[in-house]
């Protein structure tokens, strides 16, 4: 139980990696606050829920809060946090997940799916950090994950803004990284190094494109990116920022038991 009774706020976690980060983390003995914008089934063409996955957080035996919110917005984000606090008392991991994903030539891309992009994978991430971040600090304890993405490392064309946000992510994580050491918290970027078949991924129009059918004939888990999330969370603070490639530390995880 390298998580218990610790509490985590997993942001997208109605589905895909954040769902299975989400379950990880309640296995390894955590309490988890369920964050996404899906209430209901009627609300998305794909499928998950934030109370699906909060009743299975709670048949392992572990308190689950849904909390519906829209990272980009500052009020949700704010009314998150609270909630949080105000039912689970604490919050010692956070974890950015939340994002979308444009898909498109950049030639052709509108202005509005560059600014959504922008406001909920970079600023959402933000925001969320800024929000659990003065209770973090008073306790001198904590630990935030964001997920990144290979496509912030280098030229990603056709999906040029979601590279973009990421890339952001990385220097935020960075930066954060050295500037919270002194507070015993840990800030880490967990990138993967090739596609997650996820809901999200199936649905996008990246799923359709040459480079990512390449990728899904051997796609990573989701459940490989929640291992690494809980290795990581379990963690002290520490030097500096470990840009996980999942491939390589899922083997390395599994080959140590």
């Amino acid at each position: 139980m390298r998580l218990k009774d610790r509490i985590a706020i997993v942001t997208g976690s109605s589905r895909g990696i954040g769902k299975a980060i989400a379950l990880a983390m309640a296995r390894e003995g955590a309490d988890v606050v369920v964050a996404a914008r899906t209430e209901s089934a009627d609300q998305s063409r794909m499928p998950g829920t934030i109370h699906e996955t909060a009743e299975m957080i709670r048949s392992l035996g572990r308190r689950a809060v849904p909390i519906k919110v829209d990272i980009s917005s500052e009020e949700d984000v704010q009314e998150m946090v609270r909630q949080a606090l105000a039912e689970l008392g604490q919050i010692d991991i956070l974890v950015n997940n939340a994002g979308v994903f444009p898909v498109g030539p950049f030639a052709e891309l509108p202005i509005r799916r560059w600014d959504l992009a922008v406001r909920v994978n970079l600023r959402g991430t933000f925001m969320c950090i800024k929000a659990v971040l003065p209770h973090m600090m008073e306790r001198k304890s904590g630990s935030i994950i964001n997920i990144s993405s290979w496509m912030g490392k280098g030229p990603s064309p056709g999906y040029l803004t979601y590279g973009v946000t990421k890339a952001g992510i990385e220097s935020l994580t960075m930066s954060l990284a050295e500037e919270l050491r002194e507070y015993n918290i840990s800030v880490n970027s967990l990138s993967p190094s090739t596609a997650v078949d996820t809901e999200g991924l199936r649905y996008s129009g990246y799923a359709e494109s040459d480079m990512a059918k390449e990728q899904l004939q051997q796609p990573e888990p989701p459940e490989a990116m929640a291992e690494v999330a809980v290795f990581l969370a379990a963690q002290s603070a520490v030097s500096l920022t470990c840009k996980s490639l999942v491939s390589l530390e899922w083997k390395s995880l599994q080959a140590h038991g």
